[in-house]
Order: C-alpha cells, then sequence, then structure tokens
C-alpha cells in the first residue's frame, strides 16, 4: 500500500508502507531506501 510521509517541514515522500512505529511515525520504503516522518492524513 502507498502512504506519504512528511520528513522536515516541507518535504513529503510517497512510498510503500513497512510499518508504523510507537512515537506516531511511519516509515515507507522507495526502493532500498527507508524513511521516517510523519503520516499524511487519508481521505476517504
Amino acid at each position: 500500500m502507498l502512504r506519504t510521509v512528511t520528513v522536515g517541514s516541507s518535504v513529503t515522500i510517497q512510498g510503500i508502507f513497512v510499518k508504523s512505529l510507537s512515537n506516531g511515525k511511519m516509515i515507507v520504503r522507495v526502493g532500498q531506501e527507508l524513511f521516517a516522518g510523519t503520516p499524511v492524513p487519508t481521505t476517504s
């Protein structure tokens, strides 16, 4: 499932969901790289 996270103040990264962290952040994978950031809310 593709998810988007915010890294820093204005950079967003979209990648494959890996896992949620206990601090509310989320890890996504882009190629071989892993990025942790604040999840962007989804819309229905």
